[in-house]
């Protein structure tokens, strides 16, 4: 049998001509083809072969590991492995590729293929990647499968495509879908399906039972549970129930009958090699392709990888020993003869087996030999233990109700399988009756575990260990992954472990995120395309300097998408060693930081964002991006303290400060008044109340002691709060980064342990540092004595009084980086309180980096907090004064911004939700929650949505201009660019004014997250003056090839703005507000684990470009209205 060492040509620097090429034909278009065909391009450098290849369906390669996501964008071009684009750029003499096409028979002595198309190829060699198929059980024949209608698999996108359409049908929606099987697909499709109720049927006692032990099972279960999906457990189907060819039920094998609308099949999968068994090809009879350790076939230069091959008696349905075959094969074709001399070739080994996916919202990974406990021969104890008894899911349960056992460690006399109590960490013993001697001995012996179970949190860890505790070799995880990869590189590495094995499980206490430090460069991070750490140092120090292209270049993070999180953090460290990531620039328009502008600005009194850029912009006339402008609008309010809705600043605020409210999920915003101290009173408490009730607004009491109000259309809000400013409120500044609350106890106005006077010092603080814009919001809290009831050591700035005075703390925060506030200065008499915290504040205004707060700002100061100490209290560089007269002149700037926009109707106006309509549109579906009413719940993940002109069934040749506003509506300045929301038919869409380049119009929705706002966006552009809007909704920079939007021509006609459009309705079917927006499906959806669910329009996908933004001859226009995203 030939081998491609024996076969190749030797490869140089000179190409072979097109004569000389060898033909692979590969047959299938999967992930597994596909990563054979990456790396056959990328290894044969001296073109020597043509690869053809064709895949049965329309589609190109997609990724089937995150097939669950098409059930939210129901776009498989977002699956793609490659774009569109890749296919087009590589050369048609080294590959061919053809879709919709299924290789139909294989003559092995003619060397050809034939398709389905009657197309005959012929080939050197020939690769089958056919992957698998769905398993159906004996109860539905092929016949019967294809008749009877509510029965689906759940392997491709055409199955997606039928279970999304069947499920839409009347007597399916509000039904039952039941999922057989509670392996690792049947959880992908529960947590996709998105009717009113799933089932798992599952024949085992608890789920994944192939990935986890009982233990972990039981984990997933409970977690499962909880999240409302019910789950029999120990029992199969014994067969399907019909009424006239319709799916009504299933009969259970203890003779249960279970009423169903729909059943999906996920019981497992099935090699397919059909084709190889009629061209006559040794094949497994269970299924599968029988292969060597060359992956070679039976039939002369043929071969097979992926699921469909059949290794000494085993498939694997895992993404990453197919690519692993890829990779062996493409380097035995183009590696083992060279000019540089012959190399041996490779073979296939026992893959890794190792995984690591979310299923149902559930982290779950298993690694090494997982199960390695069960084969150990069970020893002799040193010592006498009580038996535990093996676990049953009954006594799970009770388990579970049982009181909580904290941190023991507990050595048990059975296997690790064993009972494990909450909260425990157990080792367990195997045997001690081990040989030290070798290390093979040591791997080759008996084994000794850690397992740590914590049902509350839905976490459970087991290690399975050498009995000398020196090897790792294997262990499942649930709920907590994030040592995946470090435990994986060192099983595969059978390196001797160097801490002892309970710091695996009880952590070795260090803190930050995990950039891969202490890995080897062999380590590998994607398994799915066998990517190791050090491949990410190499791409960087080559020139790679983006993640997405980082992705490109490795494939890395393109398969589950586990490895993501780590990767980005390795990139990271990466990027910094080479120097790439030390600039301290506040952004590509500005070449400088943020303090060293924050002087710039001061010193030479400049107060416009076109001034700053004019002076100190790297290029002059750029628009800035949604980095610098609020960081500069941020500069100038710190020191000037103008209305932020000044038409010259307004363009620079995010969304918050923009309406002066915090935009909540839904689009709407939040009204939170100030209660300065927490103190208020009776009758305000009732105006509150009142607003509330008038305007239908989620009530809640925040715990900085004041009240919000959520819920309020950004078109009601000057309205609210015309009504509390006339009850003497203020605005809190909940929406901007700014002084938030000063938290306090009730001191000696009311404790009988008071020693100082808390709330009248809070509130001092408070009205002080009102309305004070710095680099991040900053907050406060007095305690009246050291019992500490205001929390004030977890602010950034504290005060707890003691019998000579009040203790200062400095620089604490809470949130996901918690940080304790440092002792400044003890007994500090409370007239010298201000003076302190003036200085504090007005320094850390001057000197921190945009979005830092106090906190890291003290960590990265040089010489830290000791260091701030004699500049703030020693004043050794001589510029208290000027800092205590700086905070002097910004408090006396204050003025309420609230009352500014109530008082002014042209500012008002500005809150429109339509500028042509009065009509008002609800963003997102509400529900009804413990009596209150709140927008449906968002999934807690969105796919990338990429929306473009070919979405939209009408030509654009025939579309005409509507009329949609006026100038006048935008309200446009040369300074500052500006925005307005109209409405067409059902369908939203923004338009922007911008100095010196005219008008555009894109859609108003969100593609990050569903929202209707991007009106509210930032307009920037880069050093190239392209064009983009930022969305703020998600607190991300959007100028990302992953999302795209519609952009729609404007004209204008004197006064009046037209826009070019279809009609309405061929619009609405495209990007309809009733398509797109949440509904309360999603909120039941998320409610049983399928959290990125989400009930949108099905609609095609694609990017186009907008021509010209007016005829010719018009007198104002944009000149392009690309609008990027």
């Amino acid at each position: 049998m030939a081998t491609p060492e024996k076969r190749v040509i030797h490869q140089d620097s000179i190409s072979v001509s097109q004569s000389a090429r060898s033909t692979i034909f590969v047959v299938g278009l999967g992930m597994v083809g596909i990563a054979f065909i990456e790396k056959m391009l990328l290894l044969d450098e001296a073109k020597r072969y043509r690869l053809v290849t064709c895949g049965e369906e329309s589609h190109l390669a997609y990724n089937r590991v995150a097939l669950t996501d098409y059930f939210q964008h129901r776009s498989v071009e977002k699956l793609y492995l490659n774009q569109v684009e890749w296919y087009a750029q590589q050369d048609p003499e080294r590959f061919l590729f053809h879709t919709g096409e299924q290789a139909t028979s294989l003559d092995t002595v003619a060397h050809s293929v034939t398709t389905s198309k009657g197309r005959k190829i012929s080939y050197d060699y020939c690769v089958l990647a056919t992957g698998s198929e769905s398993t159906l059980p004996p109860y539905v024949s092929p016949v019967r499968a294809e008749r009877a209608r509510g029965l689906f698999v759940y392997r491709n996108i055409s199955d997606l495509d039928e279970i999304l359409s069947y499920s839409e049908q009347a007597h399916v929606k509000g039904g039952r879908a039941v999922v057989v099987g509670g392996g690792l697909i049947g959880l992908e499709a529960a947590k996709a399906v998105t009717i009113s109720e799933v089932v798992i049927i599952n024949r085992q006692v608890f789920p994944l039972s192939r990935q986890l032990d009982d233990e972990g099972g039981e984990i997933v279960l409970r977690r499962i549970e909880a999240m409302g999906v019910r789950v029999l457990t120990r029992t199969t189907v014994k067969d399907i129930i019909t009424s006239d060819g319709v799916l009504t039920g299933l009969n259970l094998s203890d003779d249960q009958y279970l009423k169903a609308e729909m059943v999906i099949h996920a019981i497992g999968i099935t090699p397919r090699d059909n084709l190889a068994r009629q061209a006559g090809l040794k094949c497994v009879e269970k299924g599968g392709i029988v292969i060597n350790d060359l992956l070679q076939t039976s039939a002369q230069d043929v071969y097979a990888i992926g699921e469909c091959a059949s290794w000494k008696g085993n498939t694997y349905g895992l993404i990453a020993p197919g690519v692993e075959m890829a990779d062996i094969l493409s380097f035995n074709f183009t590696q083992v003869e060279t000019d540089l001399g012959g190399f041996k070739p490779r073979v296939m080994n026992m893959p890794d087996l190792s995984t690591k996916l979310k299923l149902m919202g559930v982290d779950v990974a298993s690694f090494g030999d997982y199960f390695a406990d069960k084969r150990s021969a069970r020893g002799v104890l040193t010592s006498k233990m009580a038996v535990a008894e093996s676990l049953t899911r009954d006594k799970a349960e009770k388990a579970i109700d049982a009181k909580p056992i904290a941190w023991q460690i507990s050595p048990l006399e059975s296997n690790c399988s064993n009972t494990v109590k909450e909260g425990e960490v157990a080792i367990n013993t195997v045997t001690t009756g081990m040989k030290h001697g070798s290390r093979q001995t040591a791997l080759d012996g008996p084994t000794e575990c850690l397992t740590y179970r914590d049902p509350f949190s839905y976490v459970y860890k087991k290690y399975i260990f050498t009995a000398d505790g020196k090897y790792l070799l294997g262990g499942m995880m649930v709920g907590d992954t994030s040592d995946y990869v470090r435990l994986v590189s060192l099983v595969k590495k059978k390196k001797e472990l160097e801490e002892p094995p309970s710091k695996f499980i009880m952590g070795s206490g260090s803190k930050g995120p995990d950039d891969g430090a202490d890995l080897d460069d062999d380590t590998q991070i994607c398994s799915c395309h066998n990517v190791a750490k050090g491949a990410i140092g190499a791409c960087v120090k080559a020139g790679v300097t983006t993640l997405s292209d980082l992705k490109a270049k490795t494939k890395i993070g393109t398969g589950c998408g586990g490895c993501v999180p780590l990767a980005t953090n390795i990139f990271k460290a990466e990027m910094k060693k080479t120097g790439h990531a030390v600039s301290n620039h506040l952004c590509p328009h500005f070449g400088m930081s943020r303090q060293e502008l924050f002087s710039v600005v001061k010193i030479r009194k400049l107060k416009t964002f076109p001034e700053i850029m004019e002076v100190v912009g790297v290029k002059k006339d750029s628009l800035g991006c949604e980095i610098c402008k609020p960081a500069i609008g941020s500069i100038l309010s710190s020191l000037y303290n103008e209305l932020v809705l000044a038409p010259v600043h307004h363009a620079n605020q995010d969304t918050n400060d923009k309406y002066l409210a915090n935009i909540q999920r839904n689009g709407t915003f939040s009204v939170v008044p100030r209660v300065a101290g927490g103190e208020i009173t009776p009758d305000k408490l009732i105006v509150l109340g009142r607003v509330a009730n008038k305007y239908k607004l989620y009530t809640k009491i925040t715990g900085g002691q004041r009240i919000d109000l959520f819920g309020a259309h950004k078109q009601d809000l000057p309205d609210i709060w015309e009504e509390l400013v006339a009850a003497g409120f203020e605005s809190g500044h909940a929406y901007g980064k700014a002084l938030r609350t000063v938290k306090s106890c009730v001191g000696t106005s009311w404790c009988r342990y008071g020693i100082g006077d808390s709330v009248g010092m809070a509130i001092h603080l408070e009205e002080r540092y009102k309305g004070i814009r710095s680099p991040h919001k900053f907050k406060g809290g007095v305690s009246g004595c050291v019992r500490e009831c205001a929390e004030a050591q977890s602010k950034d700035f504290g005060l707890i009084a003691t019998d000579k005075g009040w203790n200062i703390f400095l620089a604490g925060n809470g949130g996901s980086n918690p940080r304790h506030a440092t002792l400044f200065a003890k007994d500090v008499p409370p007239s010298k309180v201000v003076q302190i915290l003036d200085r504090f504040l007005m320094y850390y205004i001057h000197t921190a980096d945009k979005l830092m707060r106090t906190a890291r700002w003290v960590e990265q100061f040089d010489g830290g907090i000791e260091r701030l100490k004699t500049i703030l209290l020693d004043d050794e560089l001589g510029i208290c004064a000027d800092l205590e007269r700086e905070m002097g002149e910004l408090i006396g700037s204050y003025a309420d911004e609230w009352k500014a926009v109530v008082n002014d109707p042209a500012r008002r106006r500005q809150f429109r939700q339509f500028v042509n309509t009065d009509e008002h549109r609800p963003q997102t579906e509400v529900i009804i929650e413990r009596g209150q009413e709140r927008p449906a719940d968002w999934p807690k993940q969105l796919p990338p949505a990429k929306l473009g002109e070919s979405v939209i069934v009408t030509p654009k040749s025939e579309w005409e201009w509507r009329k949609l506003a006026t100038i006048h509506d935008l309200i446009p300045t040369d300074d500052a660019t500006t925005s307005a929301a109209v409405k067409y038919g059902d369908s939203q869409l923004a338009v922007f004014h911008i100095p010196r380049r005219g008008y555009f119009a894109t859609q108003q929705m969100c593609p990050h997250k569903r929202a209707f706002v991007l009106d509210h966006g930032i307009v920037g552009d880069d050093l190239d003056g392209n064009l983009y809007v930022s969305c703020n909704v998600h607190g991300k920079c959007l100028n990302d090839e992953d999302f795209s939007i519609i952009p729609f021509d404007v004209k204008q006609e004197g006064d009046d703005l037209f826009v070019l459009l279809p009609d309405s309705d061929k619009l609405d079917a495209a990007i309809g507000t009733s398509k797109w927006m949440v509904k309360q499906a999603s909120a039941e959806l998320s409610s049983r684990g399928g959290g990125e669910g989400i009930e949108i329009a099905s609609v095609g996908i694609g990017l186009s470009k907008s021509g010209p933004a007016c005829a010719e001859g018009q007198s104002s226009c944009s000149g392009n209205a690309s609008l990027n995203w």
